[in-house]
Protein backbone atom coordinates (compact mmCIF):
# COMPACT_ATOMS: atom_id res chain seq x y z
CA UNK A 1 0.00 0.00 0.00
CA UNK A 2 1.53 3.32 -0.87
CA UNK A 3 0.49 6.23 1.92
CA UNK A 4 2.16 9.16 2.61
CA UNK A 5 1.53 10.06 6.33
CA UNK A 6 1.87 13.97 7.11
CA UNK A 7 2.93 16.34 9.39
CA UNK A 8 3.87 19.87 9.39
CA UNK A 9 7.51 19.08 9.08
CA UNK A 10 6.94 16.26 6.52
CA UNK A 11 4.19 18.15 4.59
CA UNK A 12 6.87 19.72 1.99
CA UNK A 13 6.09 18.14 -1.66
CA UNK A 14 2.29 18.30 -0.96
CA UNK A 15 2.00 21.21 0.11
CA UNK A 16 4.94 23.33 0.76
CA UNK A 17 4.26 26.92 0.80
CA UNK A 18 0.61 29.15 1.18
CA UNK A 19 -0.58 31.76 -0.91
CA UNK A 20 -1.31 35.20 0.30
CA UNK A 21 -2.82 37.68 -1.65
CA UNK A 22 -2.58 41.55 -1.52
CA UNK A 23 -4.37 44.37 -3.83
CA UNK A 24 -0.87 45.80 -6.03
CA UNK A 25 -1.37 49.47 -6.95
CA UNK A 26 0.92 51.17 -9.35
CA UNK A 27 2.57 54.62 -8.64
CA UNK A 28 1.91 55.69 -12.35
CA UNK A 29 -0.39 55.10 -15.38
CA UNK A 30 3.05 54.03 -17.23
CA UNK A 31 3.54 51.81 -14.91
CA UNK A 32 0.41 50.17 -15.03
CA UNK A 33 1.09 49.90 -19.07
CA UNK A 34 4.51 48.48 -18.45
CA UNK A 35 3.33 45.32 -16.01
CA UNK A 36 0.69 45.23 -19.04
CA UNK A 37 3.23 44.35 -21.58
CA UNK A 38 5.10 42.15 -19.20
CA UNK A 39 2.18 40.31 -18.25
CA UNK A 40 0.96 39.85 -22.01
CA UNK A 41 4.93 38.64 -22.80
CA UNK A 42 4.83 36.24 -19.91
CA UNK A 43 1.61 35.15 -21.49
CA UNK A 44 2.72 34.21 -24.89
CA UNK A 45 5.89 32.46 -23.57
CA UNK A 46 3.90 30.40 -20.85
CA UNK A 47 1.70 29.26 -24.44
CA UNK A 48 4.81 28.48 -26.32
CA UNK A 49 6.70 26.62 -23.57
CA UNK A 50 3.69 24.32 -23.31
CA UNK A 51 4.02 23.30 -26.64
CA UNK A 52 7.80 22.76 -25.86
CA UNK A 53 7.15 21.07 -22.25
CA UNK A 54 4.50 18.92 -24.62
CA UNK A 55 7.40 18.24 -27.09
CA UNK A 56 9.70 17.34 -24.02
CA UNK A 57 12.12 19.79 -24.33
CA UNK A 58 14.73 20.82 -21.41
CA UNK A 59 14.22 23.76 -19.83
CA UNK A 60 17.58 24.89 -20.72
CA UNK A 61 16.68 24.87 -24.13
CA UNK A 62 13.51 26.30 -24.00
CA UNK A 63 14.46 29.66 -22.63
CA UNK A 64 17.24 30.01 -24.91
CA UNK A 65 14.61 29.72 -27.79
CA UNK A 66 12.65 32.56 -26.37
CA UNK A 67 14.94 34.77 -25.14
CA UNK A 68 14.10 37.34 -27.41
CA UNK A 69 10.65 37.41 -25.88
CA UNK A 70 11.39 38.02 -22.74
CA UNK A 71 15.02 39.31 -22.36
CA UNK A 72 15.19 37.76 -18.59
CA UNK A 73 15.82 34.31 -17.78
CA UNK A 74 13.92 34.02 -14.55
CA UNK A 75 10.58 34.92 -15.98
CA UNK A 76 11.18 32.07 -18.49
CA UNK A 77 12.24 29.56 -16.41
CA UNK A 78 9.09 30.69 -14.30
CA UNK A 79 6.96 30.05 -17.66
CA UNK A 80 8.48 26.91 -18.21
CA UNK A 81 7.48 25.53 -15.01
CA UNK A 82 3.85 27.19 -15.14
CA UNK A 83 3.66 25.31 -18.35
CA UNK A 84 4.43 21.94 -16.55
CA UNK A 85 1.53 22.44 -14.22
CA UNK A 86 -0.49 23.24 -17.60
CA UNK A 87 0.49 20.16 -19.43
CA UNK A 88 -0.17 17.87 -16.40
CA UNK A 89 -3.94 19.35 -16.01
CA UNK A 90 -4.57 18.52 -19.65
CA UNK A 91 -3.10 15.49 -19.48
CA UNK A 92 -5.23 14.90 -16.26
CA UNK A 93 -8.17 16.23 -17.59
CA UNK A 94 -7.95 13.86 -20.61
CA UNK A 95 -6.78 17.14 -22.94
CA UNK A 96 -4.38 17.89 -25.91
CA UNK A 97 -2.10 20.33 -24.67
CA UNK A 98 -1.27 21.09 -27.90
CA UNK A 99 -4.89 23.21 -28.10
CA UNK A 100 -4.17 25.34 -24.63
CA UNK A 101 -4.54 29.14 -25.10
CA UNK A 102 -4.41 31.23 -21.75
CA UNK A 103 -6.75 34.01 -21.79
CA UNK A 104 -5.63 35.89 -18.45
CA UNK A 105 -2.90 38.30 -18.50
CA UNK A 106 -0.49 37.10 -15.33
CA UNK A 107 3.12 37.40 -14.43
CA UNK A 108 5.08 34.50 -12.16
CA UNK A 109 8.95 35.48 -10.85
CA UNK A 110 9.99 32.02 -9.09
CA UNK A 111 11.20 32.55 -5.77
CA UNK A 112 14.86 31.66 -4.29
CA UNK A 113 16.60 32.96 -1.18
CA UNK A 114 20.20 33.08 -2.58
CA UNK A 115 18.21 35.79 -4.54
CA UNK A 116 17.10 37.57 -1.25
CA UNK A 117 13.95 36.08 -1.66
CA UNK A 118 12.92 36.76 -5.21
CA UNK A 119 15.33 38.09 -8.08
CA UNK A 120 12.26 40.23 -10.28
CA UNK A 121 9.76 40.85 -7.45
CA UNK A 122 11.20 42.58 -4.44
CA UNK A 123 9.14 43.19 -1.66
CA UNK A 124 10.10 45.80 1.02
CA UNK A 125 8.44 47.29 3.58
CA UNK A 126 7.37 50.45 4.94
CA UNK A 127 6.21 52.28 8.22
CA UNK A 128 2.49 51.45 7.18
CA UNK A 129 2.38 49.57 3.76
CA UNK A 130 4.85 47.58 1.70
CA UNK A 131 6.78 48.69 -1.60
CA UNK A 132 7.16 46.10 -4.52
CA UNK A 133 9.63 46.52 -7.03
CA UNK A 134 9.14 44.32 -10.39
CA UNK A 135 12.17 43.74 -12.74
CA UNK A 136 10.92 45.32 -16.36
CA UNK A 137 12.92 43.14 -18.69
CA UNK A 138 13.56 45.75 -21.35
CA UNK A 139 16.04 48.22 -20.35
CA UNK A 140 16.92 46.57 -17.26
CA UNK A 141 14.35 49.33 -15.26
CA UNK A 142 12.17 48.72 -12.26
CA UNK A 143 8.68 49.23 -11.73
CA UNK A 144 7.79 50.48 -8.71
CA UNK A 145 4.23 50.02 -6.76
CA UNK A 146 2.75 49.78 -3.40
CA UNK A 147 0.85 46.56 -1.90
CA UNK A 148 -1.37 46.35 0.86
CA UNK A 149 -2.27 42.96 2.85
CA UNK A 150 -4.82 42.26 5.52
CA UNK A 151 -3.87 43.25 8.91
CA UNK A 152 -3.35 40.09 9.99
CA UNK A 153 -0.91 39.08 7.38
CA UNK A 154 1.73 42.04 8.39
CA UNK A 155 3.82 40.51 11.35
CA UNK A 156 4.27 36.92 8.94
CA UNK A 157 5.21 39.14 6.30
CA UNK A 158 7.65 41.13 7.85
CA UNK A 159 9.21 37.67 9.23
CA UNK A 160 9.49 36.54 5.83
CA UNK A 161 11.17 39.72 3.86
CA UNK A 162 13.66 39.56 7.09
CA UNK A 163 14.64 36.04 6.26
CA UNK A 164 14.80 36.67 2.70
CA UNK A 165 17.15 39.09 3.44
CA UNK A 166 19.06 36.79 5.26
CA UNK A 167 18.75 34.36 2.54
CA UNK A 168 17.18 31.52 4.51
CA UNK A 169 14.21 31.91 3.05
CA UNK A 170 12.79 32.40 -0.44
CA UNK A 171 9.22 33.51 -1.65
CA UNK A 172 7.71 33.17 -5.23
CA UNK A 173 5.83 36.11 -6.31
CA UNK A 174 2.38 36.37 -9.05
CA UNK A 175 1.21 39.25 -10.48
CA UNK A 176 -2.87 38.80 -11.51
CA UNK A 177 -4.80 41.26 -13.57
CA UNK A 178 -8.18 41.37 -13.01
CA UNK A 179 -9.91 43.57 -15.37
CA UNK A 180 -7.97 46.69 -14.34
CA UNK A 181 -7.86 45.80 -10.89
CA UNK A 182 -4.21 44.03 -10.17
CA UNK A 183 -3.05 41.38 -7.14
CA UNK A 184 0.05 40.31 -5.50
CA UNK A 185 0.37 36.28 -4.66
CA UNK A 186 2.97 35.39 -2.66
CA UNK A 187 3.97 32.09 -1.80
CA UNK A 188 4.88 31.78 1.90
CA UNK A 189 6.56 28.56 3.13
CA UNK A 190 4.27 26.21 5.24
CA UNK A 191 6.16 26.25 8.19
CA UNK A 192 5.98 30.31 8.57
CA UNK A 193 2.29 30.37 7.59
CA UNK A 194 1.34 27.54 10.53
CA UNK A 195 3.64 29.59 12.94
CA UNK A 196 0.98 32.28 13.12
CA UNK A 197 -2.11 30.77 12.17
CA UNK A 198 -2.76 27.20 13.40
CA UNK A 199 -3.69 26.15 16.71
CA UNK A 200 -1.99 24.73 19.25
CA UNK A 201 -1.57 20.88 18.77
CA UNK A 202 -3.79 19.13 22.00
CA UNK A 203 -4.32 15.56 22.44
CA UNK A 204 -7.44 13.49 21.65
CA UNK A 205 -9.66 10.39 21.73
CA UNK A 206 -7.27 8.75 19.43
CA UNK A 207 -10.09 9.02 16.95
CA UNK A 208 -9.98 9.01 12.58
CA UNK A 209 -11.80 10.66 10.60
CA UNK A 210 -12.18 9.55 6.91
CA UNK A 211 -12.95 11.80 4.24
CA UNK A 212 -14.41 11.50 1.16
CA UNK A 213 -14.36 14.40 -1.36
CA UNK A 214 -16.89 14.46 -3.95
CA UNK A 215 -18.32 17.23 -5.95
CA UNK A 216 -21.93 17.82 -4.01
CA UNK A 217 -21.25 16.29 -0.97
CA UNK A 218 -18.25 15.72 1.47
CA UNK A 219 -18.74 12.39 3.66
CA UNK A 220 -17.13 12.24 7.19
CA UNK A 221 -17.00 9.04 8.94
CA UNK A 222 -15.37 8.98 12.43
CA UNK A 223 -13.85 5.27 13.80
CA UNK A 224 -12.52 4.60 17.05
CA UNK A 225 -8.88 2.53 17.39
CA UNK A 226 -11.12 -0.58 17.53
CA UNK A 227 -12.40 0.60 13.73
CA UNK A 228 -15.91 1.38 15.47
CA UNK A 229 -17.89 3.88 14.10
CA UNK A 230 -18.37 6.66 16.40
CA UNK A 231 -20.15 9.53 14.15
CA UNK A 232 -21.15 9.74 10.48
CA UNK A 233 -21.78 13.50 9.10
CA UNK A 234 -22.53 14.54 5.19
CA UNK A 235 -22.29 17.88 4.30
CA UNK A 236 -24.42 18.71 1.54
CA UNK A 237 -24.15 21.41 -1.89
CA UNK A 238 -25.88 20.18 -4.61
CA UNK A 239 -26.31 23.27 -5.89
CA UNK A 240 -23.13 24.24 -6.87
CA UNK A 241 -23.17 20.88 -9.85
CA UNK A 242 -26.06 22.83 -11.31
CA UNK A 243 -25.22 24.12 -15.27
CA UNK A 244 -23.99 27.93 -14.82
CA UNK A 245 -22.70 27.91 -11.22
CA UNK A 246 -19.67 30.13 -10.76
CA UNK A 247 -16.88 27.84 -10.22
CA UNK A 248 -15.55 30.36 -7.46
CA UNK A 249 -18.53 30.49 -5.62
CA UNK A 250 -18.47 26.35 -5.86
CA UNK A 251 -15.04 26.38 -4.13
CA UNK A 252 -15.65 28.79 -1.40
CA UNK A 253 -19.35 26.94 -0.69
CA UNK A 254 -17.13 23.52 -0.93
CA UNK A 255 -14.03 24.92 1.86
CA UNK A 256 -16.69 26.42 4.34
CA UNK A 257 -18.36 22.93 4.31
CA UNK A 258 -14.87 20.98 4.66
CA UNK A 259 -14.12 23.83 7.31
CA UNK A 260 -17.55 23.22 9.37
CA UNK A 261 -16.93 19.25 9.17
CA UNK A 262 -12.80 19.43 10.54
CA UNK A 263 -13.87 22.00 13.29
CA UNK A 264 -16.60 19.12 14.26
CA UNK A 265 -14.13 16.77 14.19
CA UNK A 266 -11.66 18.76 16.33
CA UNK A 267 -14.38 19.23 19.04
CA UNK A 268 -14.91 15.76 19.81
CA UNK A 269 -11.43 14.60 20.26
CA UNK A 270 -10.16 13.44 16.64
CA UNK A 271 -6.02 13.25 16.08
CA UNK A 272 -6.18 11.74 12.58
CA UNK A 273 -7.68 13.17 9.31
CA UNK A 274 -7.44 10.78 5.96
CA UNK A 275 -7.85 11.58 2.94
CA UNK A 276 -7.08 9.50 -0.14
CA UNK A 277 -3.87 10.45 -2.06
CA UNK A 278 -5.04 12.32 -5.26
CA UNK A 279 -1.63 13.48 -6.39
CA UNK A 280 -1.15 9.76 -7.49
CA UNK A 281 -3.57 9.94 -9.59
CA UNK A 282 -2.70 10.63 -13.31
CA UNK A 283 -5.59 10.86 -15.17
CA UNK A 284 -9.24 12.07 -14.41
CA UNK A 285 -11.89 8.93 -14.18
CA UNK A 286 -15.27 9.26 -16.55
CA UNK A 287 -18.60 8.93 -15.55
CA UNK A 288 -21.59 7.05 -17.47
CA UNK A 289 -23.48 10.13 -17.83
CA UNK A 290 -22.78 13.12 -19.84
CA UNK A 291 -24.14 15.39 -16.74
CA UNK A 292 -21.74 13.16 -14.38
CA UNK A 293 -18.72 13.98 -16.66
CA UNK A 294 -19.67 17.78 -16.49
CA UNK A 295 -19.85 17.55 -12.78
CA UNK A 296 -16.15 15.64 -12.48
CA UNK A 297 -14.98 18.44 -14.81
CA UNK A 298 -15.58 21.40 -13.13
CA UNK A 299 -14.71 19.44 -9.84
CA UNK A 300 -11.36 20.70 -9.10
CA UNK A 301 -10.71 17.96 -6.27
CA UNK A 302 -6.91 17.94 -5.82
CA UNK A 303 -7.17 21.60 -4.95
CA UNK A 304 -9.94 20.57 -2.94
CA UNK A 305 -7.74 18.40 -0.56
CA UNK A 306 -4.98 21.11 -0.47
CA UNK A 307 -6.62 23.32 1.03
CA UNK A 308 -8.27 20.39 2.92
CA UNK A 309 -4.73 19.30 4.47
CA UNK A 310 -3.84 22.73 5.06
CA UNK A 311 -6.74 23.07 6.92
CA UNK A 312 -6.05 19.70 9.09
CA UNK A 313 -2.38 21.55 9.62
CA UNK A 314 -3.89 24.88 10.80
CA UNK A 315 -6.38 22.87 13.44
CA UNK A 316 -3.59 21.29 14.70
CA UNK A 317 -5.06 17.68 13.50
CA UNK A 318 -2.51 15.29 11.82
CA UNK A 319 -3.61 14.85 8.08
CA UNK A 320 -2.52 11.42 6.37
CA UNK A 321 -2.93 10.21 2.70
CA UNK A 322 -3.84 6.99 1.63
CA UNK A 323 -3.75 4.76 -1.80
CA UNK A 324 -7.58 5.57 -3.45
CA UNK A 325 -7.31 2.20 -4.71
CA UNK A 326 -10.35 0.08 -3.35
CA UNK A 327 -11.88 2.96 -1.84
CA UNK A 328 -14.87 2.47 -4.24
CA UNK A 329 -15.48 -0.47 -6.72
CA UNK A 330 -14.05 -2.91 -4.96
CA UNK A 331 -14.84 -6.10 -3.09
CA UNK A 332 -13.99 -4.52 0.23
CA UNK A 333 -16.51 -1.78 -0.60
CA UNK A 334 -19.58 -3.79 -1.57
CA UNK A 335 -18.59 -6.08 1.88
CA UNK A 336 -18.84 -2.62 3.90
CA UNK A 337 -21.67 -1.22 2.44
CA UNK A 338 -23.31 -4.75 3.04
CA UNK A 339 -21.84 -5.25 6.56
CA UNK A 340 -22.25 -1.68 7.90
CA UNK A 341 -24.98 -0.29 6.21
CA UNK A 342 -23.48 2.17 4.58
CA UNK A 343 -23.91 4.00 1.10
CA UNK A 344 -21.69 4.36 -1.15
CA UNK A 345 -20.19 7.10 -0.14
CA UNK A 346 -20.31 6.54 3.78
CA UNK A 347 -18.10 3.07 2.64
CA UNK A 348 -15.56 5.12 0.94
CA UNK A 349 -15.14 7.58 3.89
CA UNK A 350 -15.42 4.72 6.47
CA UNK A 351 -12.13 2.48 3.92
CA UNK A 352 -10.47 5.71 4.05
CA UNK A 353 -10.13 5.68 7.61
CA UNK A 354 -9.75 2.45 8.19
CA UNK A 355 -6.68 2.19 6.31
CA UNK A 356 -5.42 5.65 7.95
CA UNK A 357 -5.81 4.05 11.41
CA UNK A 358 -3.88 0.81 9.85
CA UNK A 359 -0.30 3.59 9.32
CA UNK A 360 -0.96 4.58 12.55
CA UNK A 361 -0.78 1.34 14.07
CA UNK A 362 2.33 0.22 11.75
CA UNK A 363 4.23 3.65 12.77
Amino acid sequence: MSVQRLSSNTVDGVISHVTIIGKLIPETPEDYMKLARLAWSFKRAVELMVREVANGTPMKVATKKLYSLIPNYVYLESAYKHAKLVVEGCRFNNGNPRHVHIKKLFIVSRGNKWDKGNRNIKVIPRHDYFEVLIKYPWGGSWTKCRVFFGEKYIPLLRELVELSEKRIEGYGARIVFRNRRLELHLSVPLSLYLKYFSLPKRRGYELVAGIDLNSDRINMVVIDPNARIITMKTAWFPEVTLHGFPRDRARDIRLKKLKKLLSYARRIGVDYVVFENLFVVKKRGKAPSPSGNRRITRFAKKQLLQHGLLMVLKFGLTPILVDPRGTTHSREHREVMRKRGLDRHMASAYIIAFKGLKIIKNH
